[in-house]
């Protein structure tokens, strides 16, 4: 058996989309609820590609920000992944190249024989020579990517609401307006008003083009949940300030009918904020609100007079990160405090020296550490997302010096919790 890993040409683009789940139609999610999905339902439902989407696919997947590896065996696809180039923003809002991995897959047939190690290895490599010190991804399964250095870095939280049992704690007088807009219109709203949110939230991707080029065609998608609808909201000024698309799916279960469905929203000031929900939580003849992609500090619980009204009903984690450069990603991000800790990483020792400024990061053979860790421990820490005395309780961490893992949890610590609601 032959074994070859390389990206693949213009020619091999239709074989190599045939490896892929959401070409193929395999499934590509594990069967368990996903936090980011709004519906009743696992997952949405996985349908072949037609010869005419392939040949779409193909002609659209050879670009500058997707770059694609192919596993050959024996001269033919049997496995392939791709790095997508997006940004990431980071804490103190620097915005910085990461390798998105997306479109991983082996062919069952080919399975268990090292494959994906050697796609892994050969994309981590690729984003090294590009100079991009991060690689992220969204695992389809909690097992599997670990083994490759990464780790959940954000995670997201799906709720529900009864309509009955809404009330806001205070009175509120919205400045601005709400209004129902078209998908066209909607198009032109969610990149601006995206870029505008990225700007100043840790753990936010870039969108990769074409992102909300849809939202104009009015398809009914295929798991029967409804058209799309778009409300966005006004400032006093008419600018745009927030944003929000829900469905109103229909439902022969008495349990599941009148469910508003929320799949995104975005406010940039607590006005924005509240109308939006105030309208979506008490949209006429409906009786139940479900918000997923939600980040897991929401503050809308504590609008409510009755806050066990939000009730939780699924949490994922979502951004996985991989720190392919220590020294470099360390100094790319400011710090919540003021301090100096031997981080000693895989064996590594690294003396960094950190503050709302920035960083200092540096090799420091024969130091004595104060906290060893792995890079996959690094990797969930990097954005504040987890505490590091999470993982120092799990066994995951070992600390030397007394008090060093209270020291780099409020190093660390963001002032909300990490998120990203575009995937990739």
């Amino acid at each position: 058996m032959t074994i070859e890993i390389r990206p693949i040409t213009r020619a091999e683009a239709t074989e190599y989309l045939q490896v892929l789940p959401y070409v193929n139609g395999f499934p590509q999610e594990e069967p368990e609820p996903s936090a980011w999905y709004a519906g009743r339902a696992v997952n949405p439902p996985q349908r072949k590609a037609t010869p005419e989407q392939l040949d779409q696919y193909a002609e659209s997947l050879l670009t500058d920000w997707f770059r694609p590896q192919a596993a050959f065996v024996d001269g033919k696809i049997a496995g392939g992944s791709a790095i997508v180039s997006v940004e990431l923003t980071l804490p103190g809002g620097r915005q910085v190249p990461m390798g998105g991995v997306t479109s991983t897959a082996v062919l069952p047939t080919y399975r268990r024989r090292g494959l994906l190690r050697k796609i892994m290895t050969a994309m981590l490599d690729d984003c090294r020579e590009r100079g991009e010190f991060l690689a992220g991804l969204s695992a389809s399964e909690a097992t599997i990517y670990g083994r490759y250095g990464f780790s959940p870095a954000t995670f997201q939280h799906r709720w529900e609401v009864r309509r009955t049992d809404v009330a806001f704690q205070t009175p509120f007088t919205d400045p601005g307006q709400l209004e129902l807009v078209d998908g066209a219109e909607a198009a032109v709203v969610w990149p601006v008003l995206h870029e505008q949110v990225r700007a100043v939230r840790v753990g936010e991707v870039s969108p990769l083009p074409g992102k909300w080029s849809g939202l104009g065609d009015g398809a009914l998608p295929a798991d029967g949940s409804g058209p799309a609808y778009h409300l966005i909201h006004r400032d006093a000024a008419g600018e745009v300030d927030g944003a929000a698309i829900f469905r109103l799916p229909w439902s022969p279960d008495p349990e599941h009918a009148g469910e508003l469905q929320v799949e995104a929203f975005e406010a940039l000031n607590q006005n924005a904020y509240r109308a939006l929900w105030g309208l979506l939580l008490d949209f006429d003849l409906t009786k139940r609100v479900v918000a997923a992609r939600r980040p897991v500090d929401e503050p809308l619980r504590w609008i409510l007079t009755n806050s066990r009204a939000l009730k939780l009903t699924r949490t994922r984690d979502n951004l996985w990160l991989n720190i392919l450069d220590v020294r470099r990603a360390l100094e790319a991000r400011t710090y919540s405090a003021t301090g100096a800790l031997v981080l000693e990483v895989d064996g590594v020792s690294w003396a960094l020296d950190a503050s709302p400024d920035g960083a200092a990061c540096t090799a420091a053979p024969g130091a004595r550490a104060d906290v060893s860790l792995t890079v996959n421990e690094l990797g969930s820490l990097y954005l504040g997302g987890v505490r590091a005395s999470e993982f120092r309780d799990a066994g995951r961490i070992t600390e030397y010096t007394a008090g060093a893992v209270t020291r780099l949890d409020a190093l660390l610590r963001p002032d909300r919790a990490p998120h990203n609601a575009v995937g990739f």
